[in-house]
């Protein structure tokens, strides 16, 4: 998979050496000479550019690339990468960074984005899913489809403890995609039970998110 990563800063140097890590082509762009630093990530393509501008997406050959990362400090800058990825390159994928929570709302399919991440938001919801037990946190919205990541620590005595997965009726447009459990990531199936301390990771419909808490509660 080729990826195009607009801002080599810290982050998006970061993301570049993990990508790379997993098999993946990378190229950086920034228009900062200071931060073309080649040798940080020397597998990686570099290109001295704007990435607001075509002529500089031009260059990056951007039609060839899977993903596009928005990855700079500037969210009018990344929502303007985003938008030429989308509508004038037809990148099928394209992610955001969002730096100001203030801003999270314009980060949509309106301005190409497919999967917007919040810094702010994702730190908090870290927070809360670390000490929330029995509480239905967010992790992530993919802004396309309007699905959302979910997360539930099971309590030991909740209700659906010692449950069939397949027994349980889930709301529409849910599914149980993981179960982390004693340091394992187990792929659910219809027989398995969920057992308390069981982290429940989910990908449903916003408007699905209650109920979902509710029947995770127990409640009617």
């Amino acid at each position: 998979m080729r990826v195009a990563i607009a801002g080599a800063g810290a982050v998006g140097r970061s993301i570049a050496s993990e990508l790379l890590d997993n098999g993946h082509e990378v190229l950086l762009i920034d228009k900062s000479p200071r931060s073309i630093a080649v040798d940080s990530v020397p597998r990686a393509e570099w290109l001295l550019a704007d990435a607001c501008e075509i002529t500089s997406l031009d260059e990056a050959a951007l039609e060839r690339c899977n993903v596009v990362i928005a990855a700079t400090g500037d969210d009018k800058v990344n929502l303007v990468v985003s938008l030429l990825a989308k509508t004038e390159y037809g990148v099928p994928r394209v992610v955001a960074r969002i730096n100001h929570p203030k801003n999270e709302w314009l980060f949509n399919e309106s301005w190409g984005v497919d999967v917007a991440v919040s810094t702010p938001r994702l730190l908090s919801a870290l927070v809360e899913e670390a000490v929330s037990v029995g509480d239905l946190v967010r992790l992530m919205t993919f802004r396309q489809s309007d699905a959302t990541l979910v997360e539930l620590t099971m309590a030991d005595d909740a209700p659906l403890t010692g449950t069939r997965i397949g027994d349980i009726h889930w709301p529409a447009d849910t599914a149980l995609v993981a179960i982390l459990r004693e340091g394992r990531v187990i792929v659910p199936e219809p027989d398995d039970p969920l057992s308390g301390g069981d982290e429940l990771l989910f990908v449903t419909s916003e408007n699905v998110e209650e109920e979902l808490g509710r029947l995770l509660a127990g409640e009617r």
